[in-house]
C-alpha cells in the first residue's frame, strides 16, 4: 500500500482505519486484554485465575465430574489440569472421590468453602463483566455471546 493509499484510509475525523482495526482477531486479543486487566483488579485478592475459576465453576455446577471430563470442558490436557485440581484441592474447596465402579478415576466433589468461593468470585466476575461491557445493552452482549460460543463449538 502506498503512501497516498493510506492517507486515503484515514477518516474524516482525522482515525486512521489501518488494516488490523478490521480483524477479527486484533480485535479480539484486544478486548481480551480489557478483560483480563479488569479480571485481575478484581479477582487479584481472591487469587482465582480465570483457569482455576472455569474449573472450580464446573466442579460446582457438575458435582462428581471426572478429571478427564473436566480437562474436556476446559479444552486443556490432563497433564495441565493436575495443578488447577491441586490448587483447588490445597484450598480446600474440592475433594478428590474415588468412582466406585473403577477405583483408578477420580471425580471431584466441591467442598461447603468451594461453593461459599464460588458463589463470591461469580457475582465478582458478574460485576466486572458488567462494568467492563456497560455499553452494550442485553441483546448485544447474548449476540457476542453466540457469537463467540460459534467460534468456539467451531474449533472443539
Amino acid at each position: 500500500m502506498t503512501r497516498s493509499q493510506r492517507k486515503a484510509r484515514t477518516t474524516e475525523a482525522g482515525q486512521s482505519e489501518m488494516a488490523l482495526e478490521s480483524l477479527v482477531g486484533y480485535n479480539l486479543k484486544r478486548a481480551y486484554v480489557v478483560l483480563q486487566s479488569d479480571y485481575r483488579s478484581v479477582m487479584g485478592d481472591h487469587g482465582l485465575s480465570p483457569r482455576v475459576f472455569s474449573a472450580l465453576t464446573f466442579v460446582v455446577e457438575t458435582p462428581n465430574l471426572t478429571q478427564s471430563d473436566l480437562a474436556r470442558r476446559l479444552g486443556i490436557e490432563r497433564s495441565g489440569l493436575v495443578a488447577i485440581v491441586d490448587e483447588l484441592e490445597g484450598r480446600g474447596y474440592l475433594r478428590r472421590v474415588a468412582v466406585p465402579q473403577d477405583r483408578r478415576i477420580q471425580a471431584l466433589s466441591p467442598t461447603e468453602a468451594g461453593v461459599q468461593a464460588y458463589e463470591v468470585a461469580l457475582e465478582l466476575v458478574h460485576d466486572h463483566e458488567n462494568r467492563v461491557l456497560h455499553m452494550l445493552n442485553t441483546e448485544e452482549r447474548e449476540q457476542l455471546v453466540h457469537l463467540l460460543k460459534k467460534i468456539r463449538e467451531k474449533g472443539e
